[in-house]
């Protein structure tokens, strides 16, 4: 079964090699119509997760805001099943990076640094794209897939463009082992996390929530400066990243600061532009009652 998974999934990145992008979002639209409206896939963990965190919004603008995120969701679907095949002069152009002297500067003093990220935007384009436009090497740190033959195909495609793919297993390794040449570890910090008690709580997007114990223990053991990539989506298809300072000392701060930090600009991005974010995902899952939050 699952090799017959790899094999239909091969398929339909040769279909979609062989598509014009403008036949891919006919596509996305058609397929928005049919999960939201007759599937209904995850639109009221969406809609429960955007109700709660914007309370004086109207249901209007709630189901506005829904709608535009799963057209969204559906159209980065496709533009990552693309980007199996997207040649290097097209992904340079539909991810554009700014800023590059911010961690360029870094590379030049032969510094490490620690990027934090999001499920915002289109994180498999920046997957492709980020390692192309920086002099540190790019390491992202991954969940493995189930499927071990699309795992094996994944990394192939998603790694040709430079970037190392690491399993999040392996982190504890990647940072005490960070080579003499400056490399760039990219982590994205905003998922759920899966112990708790060990997860810094505080408050993000007017609700409590679990915080990833990982980005800022690593941090301030290790030392090393953290950088915000800001992504924007400039329009449909095209997207920028932009590398802000974020943290230059993180052992100087104390406990909870580093993640607060990140998620206070994290919060920005998402209160300007919301739909861009992944609301159907279960983010707020754990029980914080009986928790003190920061």
């Amino acid at each position: 079964m699952k090799f017959l998974e790899f094999i239909a999934f091969r398929i339909l990145v040769a279909i979609f090699w062989l598509l014009p992008f403008w036949v891919i979002y006919l596509l996305s639209d058609l397929l928005f119509f049919v999960l939201y409206y007759v599937v209904k896939y995850r639109r009221a963990v969406a809609y429960d997760n955007l109700r709660k965190c914007f309370p004086d919004k109207s249901d209007q603008e709630i189901n506005k805001m829904n709608k535009e995120f799963f057209h969204h969701l559906i159209d980065i679907t496709f533009e990552s099943v693309k980007g199996m095949s997207i040649s290097k002069r097209h992904i340079q152009k539909r991810y554009v990076l700014k800023n590059t002297e911010v961690i360029n500067s870094y590379y030049n003093e032969n510094k490490s640094v620690m990027c934090l990220t999001s499920h915002y935007g289109n994180w498999e384009y920046g997957i492709l794209g980020t390692d192309l436009g920086i002099k540190h090497q790019a390491v992202a740190l991954y969940l493995p897939l189930s499927n071990k033959f699309s795992e094996r195909y994944g990394l192939k495609r998603r790694r040709r463009f430079g970037m190392q793919m690491v399993e999040v297993s392996k982190t504890r390794e990647i940072f005490a082992n960070i080579p003499p040449k400056p490399v760039a570890i990219i982590m994205a910090a905003d998922q759920s996390p899966a112990n708790v008690e060990k997860a810094f709580k505080i408050k993000f997007l007017n609700r409590p929530t679990a915080c990833l114990y990982g980005p800022e223990a690593y941090a301030k053991k290790v030392g090393l400066p953290i950088l915000y990539l800001k992504i924007s989506k400039l329009k449909r298809g095209y997207y920028s990243l932009e590398f802000e300072r974020l943290i230059e000392l993180p052992k100087d701060l104390e406990a909870g600061e580093v993640t607060k930090i990140y998620f206070n600009r994290l919060e920005k991005d998402i209160l300007e532009k919301p739909e861009y974010w992944l609301w159907s995902h279960r983010r707020w899952k754990h029980n914080l009652d009986n928790y003190k939050i920061e």
